[in-house]
């Protein structure tokens, strides 16, 4: 992983310097609210119900087990003893004292580690696949390509301050893992007809308010031009993005009243200006791509019988495997999913303990490194078949071996009402109720691949809107209710959900749930997805019988 240069260290060192000072003074009373909002949002600092809240970087979701225990320990110093791994691969911290966030900055530093820019109207984390460089369907790995675009985005002095948040996403192999269509830019990486390797570039999507599905801008970019081209977007995002309106004012909302052909003419006007001063040199990507070089593997990894062994002996660790493990590009290896999806824990919560924990695992079994997913998981990229079974053990004791990965009970959850002042329901609490009813692993499994995404506001912080079914809470005369949607997808063939009908009380929120898979079990043909039923069959079917019942 990429290793910060002394350029690097001083800029996070002198960042986190200026933000101390800036704390003293509002704290003094020399900075009013308003003028310290702005600062402490750029460090990653918002005031949530009942206390601040932090929110750190994980570069593209790549984490060093000693960056691990670093975080194991603020969550011990700082906080209530547990973190928070959201969508955007970031972590955060619900319950720092305002005049100890310098502190847990300037510790974070001595690891690498800041949280400038995960808040803000500004160019926020560059996210990608936690599979990269190891997925048997990638064309290049894209994580020396993130930190290209993270070093672009750090403190660049011209987008400071956008219209909104502005987000990438990057994706390197032929699925998409990463959500890209619905981020203002998204890169696939693809080869064109000469089989050279560059860029499709989306732009204009996005989620929340208004859910768009990114469009095609430039189908194929040569990676020297790639600094230069997303310049040439944001510049122009910069200047024509509406500023009257904070709900109108995204990249999104831009392209949909301009026009796909009207932005695409300006950017590539604006582009001819500094496409050759913003030029990426081979060199240059050759140098980021050498600290994401593939580790020591072991040739003969998968000659070893024993794994195979294991999984016949022992039916719990078979269905952790099937569930929770994926292919590796070289024999004998499996990425294995770290669920932070427990029945009895809050989604993408993680105890100090099970930090510690994951690690220690990391440096035994994964060459010390750990990835955070879109789904709010973690995962060891490059575990061998023969320590599989020591990992579970390991895992399962600690309540982090939920065989659920891709699964209804995989659910990515906002924090809700429980934490956030934007929300209007609760978000926890819902997912704790699914939970319970799905506790069947066998009817579980058979269900196959269903992701269910729970927001508490319109804001989408958990992605209702692609969810194959999303859940978004809503305020009706002080109480919760719950509209429903179906068919979202993130993936390659990107989609918005539809909207079932109106919306389920609080209380029939999880029986409209099990209603729409029952429908779904009903009408699926041999080896079906649900995605692929609900497209089949249309909403209809689901609605009879969620409002049949309610």
């Amino acid at each position: 992983m990429y290793q910060y240069t002394q350029d690097d260290q001083t800029l996070i060192d002198e960042r986190v310097a200026q933000f101390r000072g800036q704390t003293e003074r509002f704290l003094k009373g020399e900075l009013d609210g308003d003028q310290f909002r702005a600062l402490r949002l750029m460090n990653g600092l918002y005031i949530q119900t009942h206390a601040p809240m932090l929110r750190v970087a994980g570069p593209y979701g790549l984490l060093s087990s000693r960056q691990l225990r670093k975080l194991a320990e603020i969550a011990r110093k700082y906080d209530k003893g547990y973190c928070h791994f959201t969508t955007r691969q970031n972590i955060q911290y619900n319950w720092p004292k305002l005049e100890e966030v310098p502190d847990i900055l300037a510790e974070l530093a001595e690891v690498q580690m800041h949280a400038i820019q995960t808040s803000g109207n500004c160019m926020r984390n560059t996210t990608t696949d936690p599979l990269s460089g190891v997925c048997k369907d990638e064309i290049e790995d894209p994580r020396p390509y993130c930190e290209i675009i993270r070093q672009w985005t750090t403190l660049h002095p011209e987008f400071a301050f956008l219209p909104r948040k502005f987000k990438i996403a990057v994706s390197g192999a032929l699925h998409d893992r990463a959500a890209t269509q619905f981020h203002d830019i998204g890169l696939h990486l693809v080869k064109n007809d000469a089989g050279e390797v560059g860029f499709k570039v989306f732009v204009g999507g996005g989620l929340g308010r208004t859910p768009v599905i990114g469009q095609v801008i430039r189908p194929f970019l040569e990676k020297k031009h790639l600094l230069s081209y997303l310049e040439a977007i944001v510049r122009i995002y910069n200047l024509f993005g509406r500023r009257d309106n904070k709900y109108k004012a995204r990249i999104k909302i831009l392209v949909k009243e301009e026009g796909l052909e009207k932005i695409t003419e300006l950017v590539e006007q604006e582009w001819q200006l500094n496409k050759d001063s913003l030029e990426l040199s081979d060199e240059r990507i050759e140098s980021i791509k050498a600290q994401f070089a593939p580790p020591a593997y072991e040739t003969d990894a998968g000659l070893d019988g024993s794994f195979n062994d294991r999984l016949q002996d022992n039916p719990a660790f078979a269905t952790w495997v099937q569930q929770n493990t994926a292919d590796h590009r070289v024999p004998g290896y499996r990425a294995a999913f770290i669920s932070l999806k427990a029945p009895d824990a809050p989604p993408g919560d993680i105890t100090d303990t099970q930090l510690d924990l994951v690690a220690d695992l990391a440096d035994r079994f994964s060459f010390g490194e750990v990835r955070s997913t879109h789904r709010q998981n973690l995962v060891l990229t490059d575990v061998k078949q023969t320590d599989l079974f020591t990992l579970w053990q390991e895992l399962d004791a600690a309540k982090l071996a939920t065989p659920n990965i891709g699964s209804a009970t995989d659910i990515i959850c906002c924090p809700g009402l429980d934490f956030c002042s934007l929300a209007n329901a609760g978000s926890i609490g819902i997912t704790r109720e699914i939970n319970q009813a799905l506790d069947d692993l066998d009817y579980l499994h058979d269900l196959g691949d269903i992701k269910i995404n729970i927001s508490g506001c319109m804001n989408g912080c958990a992605h209702q809107s692609v969810g194959h079914i999303g859940i978004l809470g809503v305020d009706k005369k002080g109480e919760e209710w719950y509209q429903i949607t179906l068919g979202g997808s993130s993936e390659n063939e990107a989609a918005i959900g539809d909207r079932l009908g109106p919306a389920v009380a609080k209380d029939q929120i999880t029986r409209a749930v099990q209603d729409i898979l029952d429908v779904y079990i009903k009408q699926r043909q041999e080896d079906e997805s649900f995605l692929h039923t609900v497209k089949r069959v249309g909403i209809t079917p689901f609605k009879e019988q969620v409002y049949a019942n309610h």
